[in-house]
């Protein structure tokens, strides 16, 4: 591209860019996190996407910076601010990394209440613009350290970051293990599904940090006590995330079976309790608890890590609706 369709580029990304900001306030998603506002302002997703694919009748359709055609240009410039996830690799037809949602990055960055002076580990690397994020709203490159066990990932997370002017330590390595030559950590963050909550993380924590992680297609805010002492409750917002590649690696949660009621399996809630009692209950054992206690959302569950044992519970920790946790 030459200098003025630089230009061009640059003053359609900013315009895009407010756009996405103003959708994402309307929806109250910075509401108890007003700083996370300017920081959505001021950081450029789209040089942290400079080709993302896009499904289409014929398959993938690949959007990128390069393209000879103004209008292609644009249409990539315009996407990257589209409040979508955006496909960012592919392997074999699979989706190895993408971009989550902006409004769903806004919802989880302000439930993880950073305050001035916080480290914070982000387990994921992604395109690195979450990354970028977090350093904006801190102040300091240093702060923030994002890991990913993909050197493909990690090497362009790198990339994107030094041209949005970002200085982040980017480590290759299996995010379950975390990253103990960075901590302690006040805050950590992922951006990939989990199958439990991984044991070095808390080790890795200072007590009282907060831990933000997806798990059972919802999304669990613990406070940690100690190593060895977590605790904490879903948030209400549903959440998908690519897998972790690695030690913490999950496969797909089950299909509901044909046998339950098809107002049962096609509810969002039902399915969400089935993910996070996988292996511990039988379906049709998850389907009358979920109707005799009415359909409770993700909020009423939590998550305890205690007395060298892991389990999820429904209102109470100490209740009888409990269930194990790998």
């Amino acid at each position: 591209m030459g200098v003025q369709d630089d230009t061009g580029i640059e003053a359609l990304a900013a315009e895009a860019r407010a756009a996405l900001v103003r959708e994402i306030d309307a929806e109250g998603a910075f509401d108890g996190g007003p700083l996370w506002r300017e920081a959505f302002g001021a950081v450029p997703r789209h040089l942290f996407v400079p080709y993302y694919y896009v499904a289409g009748p014929r398959g993938y359709e690949r959007r990128w910076s390069q393209n000879p055609d103004p209008e292609a240009r644009e249409r990539w410039v315009r996407g990257a601010y589209e409040d979508v996830p955006l496909a960012t690799r592919l392997r074999d037809g699979e989706l190895l990394s993408s971009s989550s949602q902006p409004s769903l990055m806004a919802r989880m960055l302000v439930a993880l209440r950073v305050t001035d002076g916080d480290r914070v580990l982000e387990v994921g690397a992604g395109t690195g613009y979450n990354a970028a994020l977090l350093a904006h709203r801190l102040g300091d490159d240093d702060l923030v350290t994002t890991v990913d066990l993909e050197p493909e990932i990690t090497e362009s997370a790198r990339q994107h970051l030094a041209a949005a002017g970002y200085r982040v330590p980017v480590v290759t390595g299996d995010g379950a293990r975390g990253v103990p030559e960075r901590a302690p950590f006040d805050r950590i963050i992922a951006t990939c599904a989990l199958p439990t909550v991984p044991r070095p993380w808390l080790a890795q924590c200072r007590p009282g940090a907060r831990v933000l992680t997806p798990l059972a297609t919802g999304v669990l805010a613990l406070t940690v006590r100690d190593a060895g002492h977590a605790e904490g409750r879903f948030l209400p917002t549903a959440a998908f995330f690519v897998p972790l590649r690695g030690a913490g690696h999950v496969e797909p949660g089950p299909v509901p079976p044909a046998g339950l009621p098809g107002r049962v399996r096609e509810q969002d809630s039902f399915r969400f309790l089935l993910a996070l009692t996988r292996g511990a209950l039988d379906p049709r054992e998850a389907c009358a608890l979920w109707e005799g206690e009415g359909a409770p959302e993700r909020e009423r569950y939590g998550v305890t890590v205690a007395g060298g044992r892991t389990w999820a519970w429904l209102d109470d920790p100490a209740g009888p609706g409990a269930w194990p946790l790998p």
